[in-house]
């Protein structure tokens, strides 16, 4: 009989091995021979996802080294837990030779880590086809330290959208122009990328606007903008929606208001939560749905609360019949008012939604999307309810102040999708402006002007690429090899137009595109996709669009990243040098991405939903009841 030291069942339902020890021979040597070499090939087997995988029958030190720093960064845990006293007896426990580390170990062991992840993102943004984009933010953490996230966009070989955190670096006081400027172009020198820089997008800080026409004027001194700049600069719309938003809302704060005190009242004790249950039954109202709080500071959820307020209409105007403690019943014209502010909001919900994706481009959704809000002020503008007037007027006064003049480069985005093209922005400038308009001149001349400098930029490029690989030893082609006299029939070819095709012929790649007929608009078209495929018949027009689509019109991927840096840089852990704090931050999202990461909480999470709302009473004498939202008190 074999008895084996050191076997461990895995999660998968595989099993290493130690060591073999014979503690009991066979009399018949063959007999034991075999039984070990069976035993031990079967122990050396585990079975993964239907496949079989071979194990290792030793412990790799430096492999558990390895995955022990991906734990300490994908949970947000602290250098200390490897010490824990727990954590050393359970890694005793599965092995007994097992060699723990020490906090400071650990931590160098997460530096070394994110300076070999970085030097792999140097290489792959060295590689980038076309230019890159920026997206930057500031936060300060609960040690008021403050904190700059600088986030680069980029599309790939594959033309695949991507994101990383380039840092997440400790900016002190004061957070001027100036000190901006100067942090930022010393982040981007230290990557290399400050020459392949096309946009930046931001929030709009005061502070953001000096600073941008400093780093402008730097990066021109070495000529690394196109057009000296002029696109540079790309306004958080998220942000911009969010001031046009909170204008309005500022006219409606008495029924909004009343929303919120009606919520919180039933929210308040089990027994109302209860009654109001119980009036959704008699009114025929199924309470799948979830009846929510709002953050106040976030437009958004509150256009959340007053959906789901609404569906709870009838089960308010019960609770009012049957409950007299309950003060903040709304009338029925402040019903009608919440319903038709929701519709409005909606819109304006929807547009913020699909400005905040960060897994496809947003470029391309700029211009339809703000024309809708446009045309939605505009209406709410002339219709018969004085309150909406009202709204509507607050809050396009705040639209003209951004947005009276569209982006050029983001109207240019749009014509760049093949189910919009140039006539979507034709169309909408007529719908604004009339047939005549200046603004559909400024984008065509611009658009034209754009491809012109591209066709000369990188047609160049491949001209000058092309040459030096044909004189680095390049087998000759048989072409080089016909006869003089081949040669001058074939110049005079060249210069040959057959007048039936002359007109097609010059055409650029540009014109063609705009020539074919636009996809239909109905249709679930990947933009990127479509470049990808068209690349080879519209070279340099594809870098163009590349460029373009990958412009992010919203600081939502740097924000995101704050809710990462809120858990790494809690109360417990304030005392966290810089350098580490960005290690873990950059390293987790260069590693596991979204994916594995719970970046910024969605709204779903921001707004209490109270019909989970549990109640913990406790049994002692003149115990009280303790209210718990979603399990958590």
């Amino acid at each position: 009989m074999d008895t084996f030291e050191g076997v461990s069942e895995s999660a998968e339902g595989g099993v290493g091995v130690g060591e073999v020890r014979n503690n009991v021979v066979d009399s018949d040597p063959s007999n034991n021979n075999n039984a070990v070499v069976t035993q031990i090939g079967q122990l050396l087997l585990s079975k993964s996802d239907g496949a079989i995988l071979t194990r290792s029958s030793k412990f790799d030190p430096m492999k558990f080294r390895e995955l022990l720093v991906m734990a300490i960064i994908m949970h947000d845990l602290p250098f200390q837990f490897v010490e824990y006293a727990g954590i050393r007896q359970l890694f005793n426990y599965v092995c007994a030779d097992i060699k723990l580390v020490s906090r400071n170990t650990a931590k160098a062991d997460v530096l070394s880590l994110y300076n070999r992840e970085k030097a792999k993102l140097k290489e792959i943004l060295g590689s980038v086809p076309g230019r890159v984009c920026l997206t930057s933010d500031l936060w300060t953490s609960i040690t008021t330290d403050g904190y700059l996230c600088l986030t680069v966009h980029f599309i790939d070989v594959n033309w695949k959208l991507q994101k990383r955190i380039l840092n997440f670096s400790f900016m002190p006081p004061p957070h001027t122009g100036v000190a901006l400027c100067e942090k930022i172009y010393r982040l981007l020198t230290d990557w290399g990328v400050e020459k392949k820089l096309f946009s930046m997008t931001l929030d709009n800080a005061s502070s953001n606007d000096t600073f941008v026409e400093l780093l402008k004027g730097q990066l021109n001194l070495k000529d690394a903008l196109l057009m000296n700049g002029k696109f540079f600069h790309i306004r958080c719309c998220a942000h911009i929606l969010n001031l046009i938003v909170q204008d309005g809302l500022k006219h409606i704060d008495d029924s909004v208001g009343k929303i919120r005190e009606s919520i919180k009242y039933v929210r308040g004790s089990q027994g109302r939560k209860q009654k109001f249950l119980n009036c959704a039954a008699q009114v025929s109202l199924e309470c799948k749905r979830g009846l929510r709080q709002d953050v106040p500071t976030r437009w958004n959820s509150t256009f959340l609360m007053i959906d789901s307020a609404l569906y709870y209409q009838r089960a308010f105007l019960h609770l009012q019949l049957s409950d007299s403690n309950y003060k903040h019943s709304l009338s029925q014209d402040e019903w009608v008012k919440l319903e038709k502010l929701s519709k409005f909001l909606k819109v304006f919900y929807d547009v913020t939604c699909l400005f905040s994706g960060t897994k496809y481009p947003t470029a391309n959704l700029y211009f339809p999307q703000v024309f809708v809000v446009e045309d939605t002020l505009r209406k709410a503008k002339v219709d018969s309810d004085s309150f909406m007037k009202s709204m509507a007027t607050q809050m396009m006064e705040k639209f003209d102040k951004y947005w009276k003049e569209y982006s050029l480069i983001l109207a240019i985005a749009v014509i760049l999708d093949p189910r919009y093209k140039i006539q979507f922005v034709e169309f909408c400038y007529k719908r604004l402006y009339g047939y005549n308009s200046e603004e559909m001149t400024k984008v065509r001349d611009m658009l034209f002007s754009l491809f012109d400098l591209y066709f000369w930029i990188y047609s160049s490029y491949e001209s000058v690429s092309g040459t030096s690989s044909a004189s680095n030893g390049a087998r000759p082609h048989v072409d080089d090899m016909v006869s003089k006299e081949c040669l001058d029939v074939m110049k005079e070819f060249d210069n040959f137009e057959s007048e039936e095709f002359t007109t097609s012929a010059q055409k650029t790649q540009l014109q063609l595109y705009l020539d074919e007929p636009k996809i239909d608009r109905k249709t679930k078209l990947n933009v990127l996709d479509f470049w990808k495929v068209n690349q080879f018949r519209y070279p340099e027009l594809s870098i163009l669009a590349r460029d373009l689509l990958s412009i992010p019109i919203s600081t939502v991927a740097s924000e995101s990243a704050f809710s990462v840096g809120g858990r790494v840089l809690d109360q417990y852990r304030s005392a966290l040098k810089p350098e580490n704090v960005e290690a873990l931050v950059c390293t987790r999202d260069w590693i596991f991405g979204e994916e594995n990461c719970t970046l910024a909480p969605n709204l779903e999470e921001l707004t209490e939903d109270i019909s989970k709302m549990e109640i913990n009473a406790t049994n002692s004498a003149g115990g009280s009841n303790t209210v718990t939202v979603g399990g958590q008190s």
